[in-house]
């Protein structure tokens, strides 16, 4: 049996951990192994090694190294951040806005809140996949105590307005918190100039290992605890540092920083060259949100008349990583929450699949994608019930 290359193209899903990042996360594993909060020699060098790695992630969001809490990754940051802001408010009355575009992991403590009694307003995008600032505005009350916007979403790469935002939220006297899992290492971030108060990263979508992220606080802001343990990082998150992940995570930071413009020129590149291709080749296809500024490494692409599940399996059974959406909810029978809130029919929803870019891949495997992606739909196509070519 001949063994089918392999080429990914899921990399908002996840990343693989980068040759040079391994580089200091093995001898980290084997040699950096102390209780950051031991008094003695290893657990000195612990602490030693985990403050370079802060100062490596803050160069990357260009804030104060004091402000960032190393955590599990974006789940537990996007939870801190909302459930700790709204929780450690005394007002009697507290509302929260956010957008329907957001990841489950600011949906779904947004939604636990109003089981707590909290009231939450869930702005909704147009087909450009952008959050309007004026629709914030409108839904701002007295009590909002917090908005929380993606700075750019996973599915559909679109950028949002977050320096807009801000300055609303900050005239209505509320915080924002933005989670910018997708965005951190694509594009330029500076949390000061954004004008956040929280923001959210994610080390497994950024070529270190999964297991570790981080929140930016804005010195000042206060956050209620949502784990309870020893005052680890200076009261914020309880429990031992992953240390190691610490240090995969800031060598992943610090050449996300460095090579920031080149790669992310390009990525565009070929993500463009990605779209045109199977534009070119196909009928009754086009990118979802295709005209908003964007990621410069997410597509996502609708093929009429087919069921995206099955072009994933015919393209994986080819050698190709593709996703038909959030990866957290590829299990869902229900199309994906991000294509519907942007006004797509079910149908067309069903039928689209995210492409996304990494640093492995590159011109030959793009076009050979385009290839398979063209094969496949064509296929795909004179099996289905359903589909009539477009004049």
């Amino acid at each position: 049996m001949v063994e089918v290359q392999r080429f990914y193209f899921d990399h908002n899903a996840t990343t693989p951990v980068s040759p040079a990042v391994l580089e200091v996360l093995v001898p980290a594993l084997l040699e950096v192994y102390g209780n950051a909060s031991s008094i003695h020699q290893h657990g000195q060098q612990a602490k030693q090694k985990l403050e370079i790695a802060r100062r490596q992630v803050a160069g990357l969001l260009a804030c104060d190294p004091k402000d960032l809490v190393f955590l599990s990754g974006g789940t537990e940051a996007d939870n801190l951040a909302i459930l700790g802001t709204v929780r450690a408010s005394t007002a009697e009355k507290k509302h929260v806005v956010t957008t329907t575009i957001e990841h489950p992991a600011v949906l779904n403590p947004c939604r636990q809140l109003e089981r707590e009694g909290v009231d939450v307003s869930y702005v909704r995008v147009g087909s450009d996949g952008v959050v309007d600032p004026a629709d914030i505005r409108r839904a701002l009350r007295p009590e909002t105590i917090l908005i929380s916007v993606m700075h750019a979403n996973n599915e559909l790469g679109t950028i949002q307005p977050i320096q807009e935002i801000a300055t609303l939220a900050h005239e209505a006297g509320s915080l924002l918190h933005a989670d910018g899992v997708q965005a951190a290492g694509k594009i330029p971030v500076d949390v000061r100039a954004l004008g956040v108060d929280l923001y959210s990263i994610s080390g497994h979508k950024l070529y270190s290992p999964k297991g570790i992220g981080a929140l930016y606080i804005k010195h000042g802001t206060r956050l209620a605890p949502i784990q309870f343990g020893g005052r680890h990082e200076r009261e914020r998150r309880p429990g031992t540092e992953n240390v190691p992940g610490a240090i995969a995570l800031g060598q992943a930071a610090a050449l996300a920083t460095e090579d920031l413009a080149s790669e992310s020129a390009r990525l565009r590149t070929l993500r463009d060259r990605l779209e045109a291709g199977i534009l070119e080749r196909l009928p009754d296809c086009g990118v979802n949100a295709g005209r908003s500024p964007r990621t410069p490494n997410t597509t996502n692409v609708f093929f009429d008349g087919l069921e995206g599940e099955a072009l994933v399996i015919s393209l994986d059974l080819k050698g190709f990583a593709v996703s038909s959406g959030s990866a957290c909810s590829s299990g869902a029978v229900e199309p994906s929450h991000v294509l519907l809130a942007i006004g797509l029919p079910r149908e067309r929803a069903r039928a689209s699949l995210r492409f996304s870019l990494g640093h492995a891949n590159t011109e030959e495997q793009v076009d050979a994608l385009i290839e398979a992606v063209a094969e496949s739909t064509a296929h795909l196509r004179k099996l289905s019930p359903t589909y009539t070519a477009s004049a």
